[in-house]
């Protein structure tokens, strides 16, 4: 008998954030397998269910682990936050499937349960920096030469892209950000609307609104939960909310209206 592999992503955190999907197959999953601080999420869900909890680093382990317990009859749920598909555990699953010739049509039964990512949760706490183009960034260099990510910035900074950047900083892992920031102040001005989010929709969230010039004064809100969102030269604050125009006024001719509220 072969069982299921759910690779579930539960969002924030916050069970209202989560989607119905998500905790259907969680309810229907008998083993839970994940990150340790991941598992804790939903630790109100899975009181009765075999639970593996692993470091972080472990997931080459974690992959191998889902993918034998399913093939051995068991219904898997792997549980990330955010999205699993936006640097999470689904690349690496399918990845070692595909190394054991698994056929999706007739192998062993995959699904991904998509969640709400770190993009779209702290952008609809700080307001609407998301409403054109714009580009997601990872600091980590564990995984990706830091001069791939130096030259992603900077391309993303040329096409005036509004830039997402995710894990910004760890304790060992200090300089990444500052040297973006740098890149960045080629391209835009000093006064351009940064917003640092941290634990989004958990008890620790903090939110600070600044600009690339104050950016520096901010780094005790930095770390792996935090996410950075940096505007592009169209962005600009509204009483602490950036906002990031969409384009319809010049397109349909809408009446200005003059607001000493904002700033640009």
């Amino acid at each position: 008998m072969i069982g299921k592999l759910y690779i579930v992503g539960v969002g924030p955190g916050h069970h209202d954030h989560m989607t119905f999907r998500a905790k259907e197959v969680i309810t229907e999953s008998d083993t839970i397998v994940g990150y340790e601080t991941y598992v804790n999420l939903v630790q109100d869900l899975i009181k009765d269910k075999t639970v593996y909890r692993y470091a972080m680093t472990q997931e080459v382990e974690r992959a191998h682990q889902c993918i034998d317990l399913a093939k051995s009859g068991k219904i898997v749920s792997l549980v990330s936050s955010g999205d699993p598909g936006i640097y999470g555990m689904a690349g690496l699953i399918y990845e070692t499937l595909a190394e054991t010739g698994w056929n999706p049509n007739d192998g062993l039964h995959v699904e991904i349960i998509p969640g709400v990512s770190a993009l779209n949760s702290c952008a609809s706490i700080v307001g609407s920096p998301l409403m054109t183009d714009f580009a997601v960034v990872s600091m980590s260099d564990l995984l990706v030469p830091w001069k791939i990510i130096e030259k992603r910035v900077e391309s993303a900074a040329q096409g005036d892209f509004v830039i997402v950047i995710y894990n910004p900083a760890s304790k060992k892992r200090i300089h990444q950000l500052q040297d973006t920031r740098k890149l960045l102040l080629k391209y835009r001005k000093p006064t351009t609307p940064v917003a640092i989010i941290k634990g989004a929709f958990r008890e620790s969230e903090t939110i600070v609104m600044t600009d690339l010039e104050n950016l520096p004064s901010h780094s005790d809100k930095l770390g792996m939960i935090s996410t950075v969102i940096i505007g592009n030269s169209s962005t600009y604050t509204y009483k602490d909310l950036m906002i990031n125009p969409r384009g319809y006024k010049s397109k349909y001719n809408l009446e200005e209206q003059t607001n000493p509220d904002l700033k640009v």
